[in-house]
């Protein structure tokens, strides 16, 4: 599904126009993606929760040459499916 078709949806399902469900949705993932980036988590029950993580520092290996090489640590956004979720996709 994209993104189009997604706004689609929810204006069918909720009763909004397509303008409003995409200022809806794009105001959903731009709080998401503000709160994540700001070491905040978001917990949505049943859904699941959006959050930070820290990837350690670690060697890896360049593909192209074989070298090894020093990849720094990096903080990395998450998604953890809640139970509610994972007991529907699983049906």
């Amino acid at each position: 599904m994209k993104k189009t078709e997604f706004i689609a949806a929810i204006a069918e399902k909720s009763g909004l126009s397509k303008k409003d469900a995409e200022a809806a949705l794009t105001a959903a993932l731009d709080t998401i993606v503000d709160t994540v980036a700001a070491g905040d988590k978001i917990q949505l029950v049943g859904f699941g929760t959006f959050e930070q993580r820290t990837r350690n520092a670690r060697t890896g290996c360049d593909p192209r040459t074989g070298n090894k090489i020093e990849i720094p640590a990096s903080k990395v956004p998450a998604f953890k499916a809640g139970k509610a979720f994972k007991d529907i996709v699983n049906k």
